[in-house]
């Protein structure tokens, strides 16, 4: 079992072994987040830069797989972003509510994101936590694309992914990510609420959710 004086070594250990690119990557995926925070639509270039550099670390690492994940995030980014500023003589799309057809596809992709995850996790790597590293990687993909449509509840699935995220972090080893997300997660929080303000001065009428 390992205690407390043994985390914080670990912790300590890993920021002494941080790149500047590591640090680079890490930064500009919490500017995302805050920037999706306040509804910004920067958050997309924002990501798009981190995600890139967060390949370009795990390519040299020789995650080949979770490198080739990254690309969908830089997918979802110019898609999100695209959607965001399609037209540029109308006004910004607004933040709602996901509808049922959209809660079907999030739910799909979540499933079917997790059987392929799990596929290829089993069959061409090494890992030991398939079905939860699939989990974490399923949910997160809903989210985005739930995020690129400007949905209130892509609160709710990225932070449903990070909250399974952080335990895996730790299992790993990984003190200091799993610190990070554990702060992308409280961001998360404010950012639902902010959203869930935004919407109701927007649409005053619509029954929003309390929690």
């Amino acid at each position: 079992m390992i205690n407390i004086h043994q985390w914080l070594q670990l912790f300590i250990d890993q920021v002494n072994q941080t790149t500047l690119w590591e640090w680079l990557a890490v930064i500009l995926g919490i500017a995302e987040v805050l920037l999706a925070k306040i509804n910004n639509i920067w958050l997309y270039p924002t990501g798009i830069a981190g995600t890139v550099i967060g390949i370009y670390i795990l390519m040299l690492a020789g995650l080949y797989a979770e490198s080739a994940l990254s690309v969908y995030y830089i997918v979802m980014s110019v898609y999100g972003w695209v959607y965001w500023i399609r037209r540029r003589n109308e006004p910004p799309v607004k933040i709602t509510r996901a509808t049922k057809k959209e809660w079907l596809i999030t739910l799909l992709i979540v499933m079917i994101g997790w059987v392929i995850f799990y596929v290829l996790l089993t069959k061409f790597t090494t890992s030991n936590v398939p079905v939860w590293d699939a989990w974490v990687s399923s949910t997160a993909w809903a989210g985005m694309w739930l995020l690129a449509r400007r949905k209130l509840e892509n609160w709710i699935m990225l932070n449903l992914s990070n909250l399974f995220a952080i335990p895996l972090l730790c299992y790993k080893h990984l003190i200091m990510f799993a610190m990070l997300t554990s702060i992308l997660f409280i961001v998360a929080i404010f950012g639902f609420f902010e959203w869930r303000d935004i919407l109701k001065k927007d649409q005053p009428g619509e029954s929003l959710l309390t929690a």
